[in-house]
């Protein structure tokens, strides 16, 4: 059904390859545009953008240990630290 494309990358102009399991990949995620960056601009990108995240510091609703988690921390709503929040999930 899909077969492969050569894309030129709009950051380092290099051709690159859109491949058929890659489209059949965006079709079902259900993306509409096809890349527009290589595989080693896309990385780059993420990497320039990513930066240190944020944390704060609560108490765990769980335990009464510290909690350190990357969104801050509403009254109205309680925060587990790591090992709380999981066995409160079923991943422990």
């Amino acid at each position: 059904m899909y077969e492969d494309k050569v894309l030129k990358c709009r950051d380092c102009g290099q051709d690159f390859t859109f491949t058929a399991g890659e489209q059949e990949f965006y079709a079902e995620k259900g993306f509409q545009n096809e890349p527009t960056r290589c595989k080693a601009c896309r990385q780059t990108r993420k990497q320039s953008q990513g930066g240190e995240r944020q944390m704060y510091t609560t108490v765990c609703a769980g335990c009464g240990g510290v909690a350190t988690v990357p969104f801050q921390p509403r009254d109205d709503r309680p925060v587990y630290c790591s090992a709380c929040f999981a066995a409160k999930n079923g991943r422990a």
